[in-house]
C-alpha cells in the first residue's frame, strides 16, 4: 500500500479489525520509509458498476460519493456513523448484486430515500429536497406533509 505522506510503496500492517458491521476490514499501517501511520479500509467489490446520470452521462459508482451525500443529509441529526455505514453498505450491496453493469442514478437515489425514510424523517426530507430539486418553500411543505401523513398512518 502506497504511503499517502511520502508515496513510498511499502507499508506494514500494525493492526487489523472488522469494521462497518463486518462488511469491511480496518487496517492501521505504518510506512517503512517515513514512519507515518495511516488507516485503510478493505471492502469486497463484486463488480464494477457504472452510474447512468441524467443526460446519459456515465461515471463509475463511488461509495465515497454516496456516503458523503447521506452524511450531509444526516448532519446534526443524531444519526450515528454506524447507521450511515450500514445504509451505504446495504445500498452498495444492492447496486453490485443487481446483475447489471449499469444503474440509473435515479434508482440509487430512490434506494437512499427508502433507507433515510426509516432512519430519520428530517434527513429524508433534506435528501429529497436536493434529489427532487425543490425550488420553492411550497415544495418542502407538500413533501413534509406527505411524510407526516405516512408517519401518522404507521401509528
Amino acid at each position: 500500500m502506497r504511503c499517502p505522506f511520502c508515496a513510498h510503496d511499502d507499508s506494514q500492517v500494525k493492526d487489523s479489525r472488522p469494521a462497518e458491521d463486518n462488511a469491511a476490514i480496518r487496517r492501521r499501517r505504518q510506512c517503512s520509509s517515513c514512519g507515518a501511520r495511516f488507516t485503510t479500509f478493505e471492502r469486497v467489490q463484486l463488480r464494477d458498476v457504472t452510474v447512468v446520470k441524467s443526460g446519459d452521462r456515465r461515471e463509475p459508482f463511488e461509495r465515497a460519493k454516496l456516503e458523503q451525500s447521506v452524511s450531509l443529509a444526516c448532519r446534526k441529526r443524531g444519526v450515528t456513523q454506524e447507521q450511515i455505514d450500514q445504509l451505504v453498505s446495504g445500498i452498495q450491496r444492492q447496486v453490485e448484486t443487481a446483475g447489471d453493469n449499469e444503474m440509473p442514478s435515479a434508482r440509487i437515489g430512490e434506494m437512499v430515500m427508502d433507507g433515510l425514510r426509516q432512519i430519520d424523517s428530517v434527513a429524508y426530507i433534506r435528501f429529497a429536497s436536493v434529489y427532487r430539486d425543490f425550488s420553492e418553500a411550497r415544495d418542502f411543505e407538500e413533501f413534509a406533509s406527505t411524510v407526516q401523513e405516512a408517519a401518522a398512518g404507521k401509528e
